[in-house]
């Protein structure tokens, strides 16, 4: 099969598509946009700015892909979004390209399933698997680690980083950084326990289920500060990797953690 592009549809000229990539009535695909093999853009979508894009997407009608940033100081510059493979991007989402302020970069992994009216503004990092349910918004510089579930509506601010495998209930509005395995919610959000089941259906074994209860009693439950916690979780890394992806998201908070 070649490409399929609906006759209501604007390709610019420029564009470079894939194969069995196939675009719906009245989008538009912008000529900085690369699309890879067995893509499939809906109808009223449009794709624009210096976006690259993987194989095997699907986006629903509505959504608006590689934007200018939202930020007054963004000045025109060929600032990028990047978009992996195998994700579901629902109806009505926007995603930004980054801005000459961070890294110009604004990068979605693979395998994604991003829910309607998503928000990743400019300069975000979302790792792989991640779940972000209906009007997530994630704001400027906004760090996601893989396996991540926001629960809807949950509001990040800008430059909080969310660890891996860490999860939000719906409403949950995050001024600081969220560690990765801890379950968070609320307004101001505070931390709700690990998330065991999560880790359960991913495989992690019960004595690194274990380990991390223990890390986050030691975090959370010890009276510890969090300088002091730090170090703790740090030498136990050594004994377990789950361990040392908690540590390495506590060493890189640098607003704090949700308490």
């Amino acid at each position: 099969m070649t490409v399929s592009i609906h006759e209501t549809a604007i390709v610019h000229p420029k564009a470079r598509l894939g194969t069995n990539v196939s675009v719906g009535p009245y989008s538009i695909i912008g000529e900085h946009v690369e699309i890879g093999d067995d893509c499939q853009v809906g109808p009223h979508v449009v794709i624009e700015g210096h976006t690259t894009i993987g194989a095997r997407n699907r986006f629903y009608q509505f959504s608006s892909i590689g934007a200018n940033p939202q930020d007054k100081k963004y000045a025109g510059e060929p600032t990028r979004l990047e978009i992996g493979s195998d994700n579901t991007i629902r109806e009505f989402c926007t995603f930004n390209t980054g801005t000459a302020q961070d890294g110009g970069l604004t990068k979605v992994g693979n395998h994604n399933w991003i829910m309607a009216y998503v928000h990743i503004a400019h300069d975000c990092l979302v790792g792989d698997r991640t779940i972000f349910a209906n009007n997530a918004q994630l704001a400027g510089h906004v760090h996601v680690g893989d396996w991540v579930i926001l629960g809807g509506f949950t509001v990040v601010h800008q430059f909080v980083q969310i660890g891996a495998h860490s999860m939000t209930a719906m409403g949950t509005i995050l001024f600081q950084d969220v560690p990765a395995f801890v379950m968070a919610s609320g307004n101001p959000s505070a931390a709700h326990g690990i998330n065991a089941e999560g880790l359960k259906r991913r495989g992690f074994s019960a004595e690194d289920i274990q380990m991390i209860r223990r890390a986050y009693k030691t975090l959370y439950k010890s009276g510890k500060t969090f300088a002091e916690a730090k170090v703790e979780i740090a030498a136990m890394a050594s004994e377990s990797q789950a361990i040392g992806l908690l540590s390495q998201s506590l060493e890189n908070a640098t607003r704090g953690i949700v308490r």
